[in-house]
C-alpha cells in the first residue's frame, strides 16, 4: 500500500517557504459549487497546486490525477511525460459528472517522484 500524503492548511502556511512550495506544487485541489442540480451535468474542476508549479520532466511529473466520492473512483485523467510542453505548470482538469445525491468529493493525484497526494474533501448536497 502507497503512503497517501495529505496537507493541512496549517502545514502549508508553516514554516520554510520550501516547505510550502512542496506540499503546494503536489497537492490536488477540487473546485466546484456546493449545490448541484440532480441529474444534471455538474463541473468539478481538479488542479495540481494553488500558487506554485510543479515540473513536467520526463521522470519527474503528474503521471495521473483522479476524482473520488468517498472511496467510489468516479473519474480519471493520466498525463504522459510532456503533455505541459515539458514546463512548469499546474496540471488541471475538468471532470463532468451526474449527480443524483450528495457527494463526498475528493482528489488524489501521483507525482512520479514524490508519490500519491490527496485533497481536502469538499462535500456537494443535490438540490
Amino acid at each position: 500500500m502507497p503512503r497517501i500524503f495529505t496537507v493541512s492548511e496549517e502545514e502549508k502556511t508553516e514554516g520554510k517557504e520550501i516547505r510550502k512550495d512542496y506540499f503546494d506544487r503536489h497537492s490536488p485541489v477540487v473546485v466546484c459549487e456546493k449545490t448541484a442540480k440532480k441529474g444534471e451535468k455538474f463541473r468539478v474542476k481538479v488542479r495540481v497546486g494553488s500558487e506554485y508549479s510543479h515540473p513536467d520532466d520526463p521522470d519527474h511529473y503528474i503521471h495521473y490525477v483522479q476524482l473520488w466520492n468517498r472511496e467510489t473512483l468516479l473519474a480519471e485523467a493520466i498525463f504522459p511525460p510532456g503533455t505541459l510542453g515539458n514546463q512548469k505548470s499546474q496540471a488541471e482538469v475538468d471532470f463532468y459528472i451526474i449527480l443524483l445525491l450528495g457527494m463526498n468529493l475528493s482528489a488524489m493525484s501521483y507525482c512520479t517522484k514524490h508519490g500519491l497526494w490527496q485533497s481536502e474533501p469538499v462535500e456537494v448536497k443535490v438540490i
